[in-house]
């Protein structure tokens, strides 16, 4: 049993506790205080970008909630302004539909005036051609003294005549 390791030295064991709180006190004083520090810090950066992270979360649901109220907004005026714009169309096309009903009243009314003053015009026209031919008929009637077989076979001509100019 001469091994040095498994001897029990007091004085051994002495520096051995010695330099076990001297090593203690040195780790404590510059690596525990900075290591714990670091955690403290790193802790501190978790809980602040975990923070962070719920805020967004927050403000992205807020947004979105934002977003789908001017969607249902715009919808709506689209809406709108679609049945603003078919009524304007109706409204239009009525109007439209007036003044053209309007326009062929005035046309079919100038007609039917230009047809009566022809009409006239040609029933003048033939009262005159009737004068005419009357006149015409006594002249012969009155320059000729005829029979009365010849005077009755020329009123059927002239009536013929008449006839054929009324057709």
């Amino acid at each position: 049993m001469n091994n040095p390791l498994v001897q029990l030295d007091p004085g051994l064991f002495v520096w051995t506790i010695l330099t076990f709180l001297l090593l203690l006190t040195v780790l404590a004083k510059f690596a525990w205080k900075p290591l714990l520090k670091m955690l403290k810090d790193r802790e501190e950066l978790i809980r602040s970008s975990l923070e962070d992270a719920e805020k967004a979360k927050k403000k992205l649901e807020r947004l979105n909630a934002e977003g789908q109220a001017i969607i249902n907004q715009a919808r709506s005026e689209a809406q709108s302004i679609l049945s603003e714009g078919k009524t304007a169309a109706a409204k239009l096309k009525d109007e439209t539909l007036d003044v053209a009903k309007e326009q062929a009243k005035k046309i079919a009314s100038e007609a039917e005036k230009q047809i009566n003053i022809e009409k006239e015009k040609a029933i003048a026209e033939i009262k005159s051609e009737v004068v005419n031919l009357s006149m015409s008929i006594a002249e012969k009637l009155i320059n000729k003294n005829i029979s009365p077989e010849d005077n009755k076979a020329l009123i059927d001509e002239s009536l013929s005549n008449i006839k054929e100019y009324e057709s």
